[in-house]
């Protein structure tokens, strides 16, 4: 997505922001919504009903723990002129962005859109927080888990996992996978290690189901079994994915016979 800054600036956004769209069938026709980066960390599992928490999937139940970017409503609706929006931004202080064009009854467009803008203008603000001058840590350096990794990296890269849809992050440990395997025949320990620490990253913010762990000691075990077992965990995730449930059993015993081997 192509996001312009009516109001505001993009290496410095203030996190909210006020996003128009305009009909596709008559441009003066503006929709909008309000987009927010919460300051502190956000988990809207806390405040669910048990009996409604209990009925979630695990995934959906974890995606509502870890809230980065928040669109209200979750859905382009049309709204008043332009004009009117743009002094709202000014009065409030809001940033005011430009995210396209859109079909006006196109509602499944109309709800991808937000969720396009507010994972870009997420991640502007995510690098706009890493310009932030840091406090100091009361923990000793030697007392730090994993010293060669700057905290800083780390905890953008957190950040930015949280804010990826399980296709994503599926699609990740795929490129990853890769990586390994180049790591690997090139006898490369330093790469291996940081693609590992990556992908355990990445899987531990998937359901238990897409058996992240199993991946990615299978694209870190050498030779063909281990990048053929890869292929195949990495295949039936994307299968559970799409719900293409018929195929699992298949794959199933493709990696059981791996396995045995």
């Amino acid at each position: 997505m192509d996001m312009r800054f009516l109001r505001g600036n993009p290496q410095a956004p203030k996190g909210h922001a006020i996003f128009i769209a305009r009909s596709t069938n008559d441009p003066r026709v503006i929709y909008c919504t309000y987009c927010i980066v919460p300051p502190t960390p956000l988990s809207l599992a806390k405040y669910l009903p048990s009996f409604l928490a209990a009925q979630l999937p695990p995934e959906e139940l974890r995606e509502a723990a870890n809230v980065n970017v928040m669109p209200i409503p979750p859905m382009l609706e049309e709204g008043s002129s332009l004009e009117h929006l743009e002094m709202l931004a000014d009065r409030r202080d809001d940033d005011l962005c430009d995210i396209g064009s859109i079909n006006p009854k196109d509602e499944g467009a109309r709800m991808q859109r937000v969720a396009e803008g507010c994972q870009e203008y997420g991640q502007l603000y995510l690098s706009y927080t890493l310009t932030f001058e840091q406090v100091p840590s009361t923990t000793p350096m030697d007392q730090i888990d994993q010293p060669d990794s700057p905290l800083d990296d780390l905890d953008a890269e957190e950040l930015l996992i949280q804010t990826m849809t399980d296709r994503e992050r599926l699609t990740e440990l795929g490129k990853l996978v890769g990586v390994a395997r180049y790591a690997l025949e090139g006898h490369d320990t330093n790469l291996q290690q940081e693609t590992k620490r990556k992908m355990l990253r990445l899987s531990g913010h998937l359901a238990d189901k897409y058996r992240g762990l199993d991946l990615t000691n299978a694209a870190l075990d050498p030779g063909e079994r281990g990048a053929r077992l890869a292929e195949l965990y990495l295949e039936r995730g994307f299968k559970l994915l799409d719900e293409e449930y018929a195929d699992i059993p298949r794959i199933e015993r493709a990696i059981r016979e791996l396995q045995n081997q």
